[in-house]
């Protein structure tokens, strides 16, 4: 490998491709905050810069942590992680991580300062399980609890406190949309997990790929894209969202290429023929994509029809 400067190094650990998973929430909480005519735009910052820092450390956390316990090995078929691949040591990541969970804190210090301590017990415990989800004595991932804790964290949790630090209330509308982001950023997962079925399973990470196989986490697939499309298909329909935020819909286009990825790793497996579980590094990318799509429609539509509404 071609020698890496320390600026990509760091770019690089941060894993940029998987950082639409936070933002999208902050979008769309921060959507639904502007169509009731109460979006603060220094909470919604905060809380933006907030989700991005948990995330990086999650990412560094899974770096670390995932080297140590022997889950990333030279046969890795995903991106690059700098740890395994030696192009930062172990500490340098570990210490990242840190940074990042204390700059995390002090940027929740004034989520709580203007929202309350509901947001500290929330801040704290997403950034625990953040850790969690692949390090401390039983890590979420390794025993199929990952699905739920991205479900639960890059969802409802995320979605409905952005709108919290700028509503001063809990929003069923903000819960639903998380709903369907938290379904649609599982999907990532899934194609990850897809993936690295193999050498997960070699490593004891036993993710729900590896439990249950190819065909299950095929399926998993297309139901959690199915049950993301529903949550806008919902909101229109038992909770009066404006019809604009079915713009979010428009997050699947990217996920046509990738289903046809997905669906390629099956049939291969099926007809007994080798299966290049690398063609699904651009699904993973196409996937990413449509998360950012889904949560960039719902916070747009939601905004544009709080506007539409105010000017009439």
């Amino acid at each position: 490998m071609r020698e890496i400067g320390p600026l990509r190094a760091w770019i690089l650990a941060t894993r940029p491709r998987t950082l639409s998973a936070a933002a999208a929430p902050v979008v769309a909480g921060t959507g639904f905050a502007a169509a009731e005519g109460v979006f603060r735009g220094l909470p919604a910052l905060a809380a933006l810069v907030g989700a991005l820092l948990i995330q990086i450390a999650t990412n560094l956390a899974n770096d670390y942590y995932d080297f140590v316990k022997g889950g990333d090995t030279a046969e890795r078929l995903g991106p690059v992680r700098v740890t395994q691949a030696g192009i930062l040591p172990p500490r340098a990541v570990f210490r990242g991580m840190t940074i990042a969970l204390g700059l995390a804190f002090l940027t929740g210090i004034y989520l709580v300062w203007i929202a309350g301590w509901p947001v500290a017990a929330i801040g704290i415990l997403s950034m625990v399980m953040g850790v969690c989800y692949t390090g401390g004595p039983w890590p979420l991932a390794y025993h199929g609890l990952g699905d739920a804790f991205v479900f639960v964290f890059f969802g409802p949790v995320a979605t409905a406190t952005t709108h919290f630090v700028q509503a001063g209330h809990w929003s069923p509308s903000a819960i639903l949309a998380g709903a369907g982001l938290g379904a649609f950023s599982t999907a990532m997962l899934v194609v990850n997990n897809l993936r690295d079925r193999e050498t997960d399973g070699a490593a004891g990470k036993r993710t729900l790929a590896v439990r249950f196989g190819d065909r299950f986490t095929v399926t998993q697939y297309f139901l959690s894209l199915a049950a993301a499309a529903a949550a806008p298909l919902a909101g229109v329909g038992a909770l009066g969202w404006s019809p604009w935020t079915l713009l979010a819909l428009a997050g699947l286009l990217p996920c046509v290429p990738a289903a046809r990825r997905v669906i390629a790793v099956l049939a291969d497996g099926a007809n007994g023929g080798p299966v290049d579980r690398r063609t699904l590094n651009p699904a993973l990318g196409m996937t990413a994509r449509g998360v950012a799509f889904f949560g960039a429609g719902l916070g747009v539509g939601a905004a544009l029809a709080g506007f539409l509404a105010g000017g009439s």
